[in-house]
């Protein structure tokens, strides 16, 4: 289990509605019952300038832990994630 289970953390999962790879971290994330907010690029024009403005990239998924830009995890990288979430299996 990570230590962040419950709201120790906050997570944010930037995503589209055709992203295959947003689907499978999500999956990803329930599995291991991290909480996560989830932005629809498609839907929030806000969030999303400020994704882009913050990673450079305009891909999804990308996934911001406790606000830290610097740190995104571009694309579905299961280790960064397992990593950054400190999930032991």
């Amino acid at each position: 289990m990570s230590k962040y289970k419950g709201n120790k953390m906050k997570v944010k999962v930037y995503t589209s509605t055709t992203c295959g790879y947003c689907n499978v971290l999500k999956d990803f994330l329930k599995k291991h019952k991290i909480e996560f907010e989830e932005i629809d690029v498609n839907k929030d024009e806000t969030a999303t300038k400020e994704m882009v403005e913050k990673t450079g990239t305009r891909g999804v998924p990308v996934t911001v832990i406790d606000n830290n830009f610097d740190k995104a995890i571009i694309g579905f990288d299961e280790a960064k994630l397992k990593g950054q979430l400190k999930l032991n299996e």
